[in-house]
């Protein structure tokens, strides 16, 4: 399975794009604590994702697809994190593309414990 041609992974990808343009505007006291830790998170959910791609059998994709969702989960908690504190604005496209990629991991994952 390529994992270039999964919607998953496309979309997971955009938002690593949005992440590190939204993280650019941190405070650059925070250039090796947030700022770092959130871009970490959201590369991570592409990679597992074409880790798993890339491993024998659906029941090892199913596990690297449950890391890509704990690493969305801290990107969504760190994302918080970073409103609160008024580093930056909540931006709505980020929300949105959190929980597309979470609708589409969890659909994915029960499409492959179906099969």
């Amino acid at each position: 399975m390529n994992h270039k041609e999964l919607d998953v992974w496309k979309k997971s990808m955009d938002l690593v794009e949005l992440i590190y343009k939204f993280s650019s505007s941190f405070p650059e006291n925070e250039k090796f604590g947030l700022t770092s830790q959130i871009r970490r998170a959201a590369v991570s959910v592409p990679s597992n994702i074409a880790e798993g791609a890339g491993r024998k059998g659906d029941k090892e994709f199913v596990q690297f697809l449950h890391i890509a969702l704990g690493s969305l989960s801290e990107i969504e908690t760190q994302y918080l994190i970073a409103v609160r504190l008024n580093y930056t604005e909540k931006n709505n496209n980020i929300e949105v593309l959190i929980n597309d990629v979470k609708r589409l991991i969890l659909g994915f994952r029960n499409y492959l414990r179906k099969t």
